[in-house]
């Protein structure tokens, strides 16, 4: 992952934004206004270039210097002329109407929206009224300390199930969609409190389900009784006219009402993202529930909105109205949007109803997905399926879109600048911690959703791929829209064009091409082209077929090992000082698979293959593969550069106070090097070293095949009861810390995307005839049962999958719930390669 994952009323107006206007409009204005920057920038720069040649000598060697300059930083912001990979309109409700609503909102507990720029957004908010101040739930926070939740059920498309644990309180969210109409159709919520201790069975809950304008659309709220948001009705320019209704509460059966408070709010708010402190802010424990026959309990709910503070200056850009209903549990409470296209609907999608419709798609889901990954057929214990089921439902639930722009710099931009405005349809990685795309983490992501929807995996890697700009760039971390932004510290926002990121999305393809349609590949064909050629020319290393990751830490006396961000391994160690001599062993072999991928694909548009074909032979050569990276007195597979192993962390002297000056800043801890670095092979055996293995690069007959796997299998190096290690545990930088606050991250702990990798090559190699077949078959199946244990033992534990996993312990770490690259452990399962 990359290193940065460790950071981190009075009534309003009814209706805000742009007037409405057809979508096909908007996307022409959109296409005009990039033609005329296009323009502009073509002839501003024909302009400089004439002023430079007009004035001769010196002075136009300068102007034209800074006339390339001109052209440089406008190419960096300029999208890549290829048509798009994704047609225009192919998100809309017309082109996709079951995927246009879904749970497209990762970062919050239970949310929906649709697949457009200026989208409505629904959602949902807690509050356990037994607290003296109120803590309200709303974004997926690790702080929050939950003791698990996540899907247990959802079909990326129509359905979804989750379960929530909060300290004491069960709260199951329930989603269904009905197709009809023009715009996505209908949908369903249903939302079922409970608690966990049978003793507390009076406790006091609230529920906020709120709708929001995110700079368009019109909302009108029909209240009852002063207190109660009874529907909301409105009109988008992607929904045309709909009606949400909130129903009155009923016990967890649904068979009883409950008596309940209601409490409403209406709302102007700078944006989507400050909607949690909006509602916090309108919070007051003013009033009491008062139960005919009951306790009076004084309990929060939404006031008078009289603004954020330091917001004042900001004009109001999201239309926010909530409806708040408190009760004692258990409860139930459903809501319901209805389409204004649909023109003959059954009945509301409500109670029985519901309830039928729910249990057709959990039938349908569970039967999906033993035909896909037959685990039942397989032998696995009904809890075990149920654990991969949540896994691959976590990753489907876990979709987001996102619109927006990224922050981009180049070495010809003075200042970061905004890229080109676009759409992300994507897994993310984390709900918690990283609920945005990150481009190595997609490839890992589009392995099993692949397995299951094609068709999805498709669309997101164009959706990617449209992501380019005219150099070949595609910025390695989407950070799209405010609500993103607020996720990521400042100093990680910007995203620099020098930047890399492994090419995973050819992982995905390369499994996705047998049936990809031929003009799905002509549309990405350019595109592909145009990025395999940006990594040939910005990432090229000293000698031919050799790479460099550009973007490694430019201050190496602040870390023990400076971080290589740009390789997704982070703090990985390479050669301790950083310089243009290195080769770095795992990007060569991304880019043998880059090559063999594009051959491919050139092979089946009848495009020309050969440099790929030649790239490919080069880069899989065995021998020249040796002469570049294989350190024979390591015995292993190495990265190269300017290295020296006797290098420490020591704290700094401290410098005495100055009277009369302010006192000096605490000492450092720094960097010291006992000896001199010299150009030669980095003694780091870990993940970088098996690189040749995991992407299937030598030949079942390598004869560096033996020494690979026993690497791998050794306990003194890699191998552990929980899975591969990411680092030898005779390395001098095994588990050591990189600075004073930066603990370490692949240098020991189990990581299950390399894993993943490791498992389907011995798999590979145990497959083929060759020497060391059995060998590898042996490993595979070891290997394979070392990882499944231990993943299911921590999910059945803790609720959760993880980032990354103790190789020592084999609890999880890092961030959590991790349903990005971790659910990979479904296809382990399956055997699915």
């Amino acid at each position: 992952m990359a290193g940065e994952r460790r950071r981190r009323g009075a009534e309003g107006p009814r209706g805000r934004g742009r007037a409405r206007g057809s979508p096909p409009r908007r996307e022409r204005e959109r296409e005009q206004g990039r033609e005329r920057g296009r323009g502009w920038r073509r002839g501003w720069a024909l302009l400089a270039l004439a002023a430079a040649l007009a004035l001769g000598g010196a002075a136009a060697a300068v102007a034209v210097a800074r006339w390339e300059r001109a052209r440089a930083a406008a190419r960096l912001v300029t999208p890549h002329p290829a048509p798009p990979a994704l047609p225009p309109g192919a998100t809309a409700a017309a082109a996709a109407p079951r995927r246009f609503w879904g749970s497209y909102r990762p970062h919050v507990y239970f949310g929906m929206k649709t697949r457009s720029p200026r989208s409505l957004v629904t959602g949902l908010m807690w509050l356990q009224q037994r607290e003296a101040e109120a803590s309200l739930r709303h974004t997926c926070e690790q702080g929050d300390g939950l003791s698990r939740y996540g899907w247990l059920q959802h079909d990326g498309e129509s359905f979804g199930v989750q379960d929530i644990h909060d300290h004491g309180l069960l709260l199951r969210t329930e989603f269904v969609k009905r197709p009809g109409g023009e715009h996505g159709g209908d949908w369903s919520w249903r939302v079922t409190a409970r608690t966990e201790d049978a003793g507390s069975q009076d406790s006091l809950l609230s529920l906020f389900f709120y709708v929001a304008t995110d700079g368009q659309g019109v909302l009108q709220p029909h209240v009852e009784n002063r207190t109660r948001l009874a529907s909301v009705t409105g009109t988008t320019e992607e929904l045309g006219h709909f009606k949400i209704s909130f129903l009155k509460p009923t016990d967890d059966t649904g068979t009883a009402p409950k008596y309940a408070s209601y409490n409403y709010l209406q709302a102007a708010s700078p944006g989507l993202h400050l909607l949690t402190d909006v509602v916090k802010s309108s919070l007051s424990n003013r009033f009491v529930f008062a139960p005919p026959g009951g306790p009076r309990q004084r309990f929060f709910a939404v006031d008078a909105f009289r603004g954020l503070p330091g917001a004042a200056e900001q004009a109001p850009h999201s239309h926010l109205l909530l409806h708040q209903v408190t009760l004692r549990l258990p409860c139930r409470v459903e809501v319901t949007f209805e389409s204004g296209s649909v023109a003959a609907r059954p009945g509301p999608l409500a109670g029985p109803a519901l309830t039928e419709e729910l249990a057709r798609h959990a039938a349908a889901f569970e039967r999906r997905f033993e035909e896909t990954f037959a685990l039942g057929r397989k032998g696995f214990a009904p809890a075990q399926q149920r654990f991969a089921q949540a896994a691959l439902s976590n990753m489907l639930g876990s979709m987001g879109y996102f619109h927006g722009h990224s922050l981009v710099q180049s070495a010809h931009t003075e200042q970061p600048v905004p890229y080109p405005e676009g759409s992300l349809f994507t897994a993310v990685p984390s709900r918690s911690f990283f609920p945005r795309g990150f481009l190595w983490d997609e490839g890992f992501h589009q392995l099993l959703l692949a397995r299951w929807d094609p068709a999805l995996s498709r669309e997101v890697i164009a959706h990617w791929l449209d992501l380019m700009n005219a150099e070949g760039w595609i910025p390695r971390e989407q950070i799209l829209g405010d609500e993103a932004r607020t996720k990521v510290p400042p100093e990680f926002v910007v995203q620099h064009n020098e930047n890399a990121n492994p090419p995973t999305l050819f992982l995905a393809l390369q499994q996705l091409l047998g049936t990809a349609p031929l003009p799905y590949l002509r549309r990405l064909f350019p595109r592909l082209r145009a990025w395999y050629d940006w990594y040939n020319s910005t990432q090229a290393g000293p000698l031919p077929h050799t790479f460099r990751w550009r973007g490694r830490d430019r201050q190496p006396e602040r870390f023990l090992n400076p971080k290589t961000l740009t390789s997704g391994l982070d703090d990985y160690p390479r050669a301790s000082h950083p310089s243009a001599d290195e080769r770095h062993l795992d990007l060569r072999c991304w880019m043998a698979l880059a090559s063999a991928v594009m051959g491919d694909v050139a092979e089946r548009l009848g495009e020309p293959a050969e440099p790929y074909r030649r790239a490919q032979r080069a880069l899989s050569d065995d021998a020249l593969l040796d002469q570049l990276h294989w350190a024979e007195h390591l015995g292993a597979f190495a990265d190269f550069g300017n290295h020296s192993q006797a290098v420490a962390l020591e704290r700094e002297k401290a410098r005495a106070a100055v009277p009369g000056q302010p006192p000096p800043p605490p000492p450092r801890l720094v960097r010291v090097v006992r000896q001199a670095p010299e150009l030669q092979f980095v003694g780091a055996l870990g993940y970088v070293s098996l690189f040749p293995l995991l992407l299937q690069l030598l030949r079942p007959d390598s004869p560096r095949l033996p020494r690979v796997l026993a690497a791998l299998r050794s306990e003194q190096h890699l191998w552990s009861p929980y899975g591969l290690r990411s680092l030898s545990r005779a390395s001098p930088l095994y588990m050591k810390r990189n600075t004073e606050h930066d603990p370490p991250y692949w240098r020991g702990p189990v990581w299950v995307n390399i894993n993943y990798l490791a498992v389907r090559a011995l798999h590979h190699y145990g497959a083929r005839p060759g020497p060391h077949r059995e060998r590898a078959a042996q490993l595979y199946r070891e290997l394979r049962a070392n990882l499944l244990t231990n993943l299911y033992r921590q999910y059945a534990a803790s609720g959760y999958l993880w980032e990354h996993y103790s190789d020592s312990t084999g609890e999880g770490r890092g961030s959590y719930p991790f349903t990005g690259w971790s659910a990979l452990v479904v296809l382990v399962m399956a055997e699915e390669y």
